[in-house]
């Protein structure tokens, strides 16, 4: 990647890890650092159970190619 492209991908990826930090801080703020890492935790694992759900496929492949 080069020139444009490249500086669009650093941009989106900069702005998305700087966004979830910010999410973060402001949840935690909201109702506390442990609460907040629960709730992110839980969260995680029903969006993979939900993508579980979905894509049922997925769970029966082996390896990558």
């Amino acid at each position: 990647m080069r020139g444009r492209v490249g500086a669009v991908n650093f941009l989106f990826i900069n702005a998305s890890n700087q966004l979830g930090e910010f999410e973060s801080g402001m949840v935690a703020a909201l109702i506390g650092a442990v609460p907040s890492a629960v709730l992110g935790g839980l969260g995680t694992i029903a969006i993979a159970l939900l993508w579980m759900r979905l894509f049922p496929a997925l769970r029966h492949v082996e390896e990558l190619e």
